[in-house]
């Protein structure tokens, strides 16, 4: 393989919210669970019992549609004392099944910008979440022939690049990470010795929001996908 440029060769790509759409379809169903629960309360005050119950989760299921529809579950649980109605349960489990049901809506730019990339530079997924869910979405997105390896990892920290970046490329220091998390994309990127690409997206989990690492030399922040060939090109 011919490499782009003397100083990068390996370039690691989020997938949710990056790839394709999939906060959406969060925001879809939190919609609908407040309106299950409507009688026990406001649908932000239920929203935020739901986002703490995600948060003190995260250990125990991880990230994921399957850990979510748990929580859902037991926010029903905690804001009804106990009295929440098996129907009720019966429905927040049925919008679960249709999360991990959703068509792939790829986002703009991305195909074009995988196809022009593959080749030049080891490019890698590198995405959180359940094994089976996020293995589904590549399949159906047709992007997985791009990628040079796939990694489907717990959660994402400077270890984490600092492992995967040595394992398909020449290290952090030679590697870029590009995704619309500054928490779990960038930022820990950046710390690990690699490029940090943000690449917002209208929407994003909650958990997610930090402040951008704009004093960080090897910060970057794109419109869209479709200018990282560019930027790539200007760094070479």
């Amino acid at each position: 393989m011919v490499y782009a440029s003397p100083t990068l060769t390996t370039v690691g790509f989020d997938a949710d919210d990056t790839l394709w759409q999939n906060e959406q379809f969060f925001r879809m169903t939190e919609k609908h669970f407040a309106e299950l629960l409507a009688e026990h309360g406001e649908a932000d005050h239920l929203l935020a019992r739901l986002l703490e119950a995600e948060k003190r989760n995260l250990g125990t299921y991880g990230f994921g549609i399957k850990g979510f529809t748990l929580s859902m579950i037991e926010t029903a649980i905690d804001v009804t004392e106990g009295r929440v109605p098996a129907e009720v349960i019966g429905k927040i489990l049925a919008a679960g099944r249709d999360m991990l049901s959703h068509p792939i809506e790829t986002l703009p730019h991305v195909h074009d910008t995988l196809e022009g990339l593959a080749g030049r530079y080891r490019l890698v997924l590198i995405t959180k979440g359940d094994l089976f869910d996020q293995e589904r979405k590549l399949a159906q997105s047709g992007l997985g022939d791009f990628f040079d390896a796939v990694e489907i990892v717990s959660d994402k920290s400077r270890p984490t690049y600092e492992r995967i970046f040595a394992r398909h490329g020449e290290g952090a220091d030679r590697a870029m990470m590009v995704g619309n998390s500054l928490k779990s994309d960038v930022v820990p990127a950046i710390e690990a010795g690699s490029w940090g690409v943000y690449v917002p997206h209208d929407l994003t989990w909650a958990y997610e929001h930090v402040d951008e690492p704009a004093g960080a030399e090897r910060f970057r922040k794109l419109r869209h996908l479709g200018e990282l060939e560019e930027l790539l090109r200007s760094l070479g």
